[in-house]
């Protein structure tokens, strides 16, 4: 289970920082069209990319790495693998098994 929510997350984290960058370069070409003033857009854009950026990080270096890992760490990675996936929950691919 915790390969298939590892795999799933990564999916998610690949697309929301996909999305970020897209977005990011939408506004920030055209804050006026958004409303916003260009200082705002632009660092809404830096915050969006970077704490997608994040996710990815802290999957990959703090979670996956302690997965198989016996006792307090390999329990720590699990609860945080399922932490980070709770907000997709119900996500059509999200592995419930």
């Amino acid at each position: 289970m915790t390969d298939a929510l590892a795999a799933f997350l990564r999916a998610r984290f690949a697309e929301e920082l996909e999305k970020a960058r897209f977005a990011s370069g939408t506004v920030t070409q055209d804050p006026e069209r958004f409303g916003v003033a260009p200082e705002d857009a632009a660092r809404h854009a830096r915050f969006s990319v970077a704490a997608a950026e994040a996710k990815v990080v802290l999957l990959e270096d703090t979670v996956v790495p302690h997965l198989s890992a016996g006792g307090a760490a390999g329990q720590t990675a699990e609860y945080q693998l399922r932490l980070l996936a709770a907000p997709y929950v119900e996500h059509n691919d999200y592995p419930h098994d």
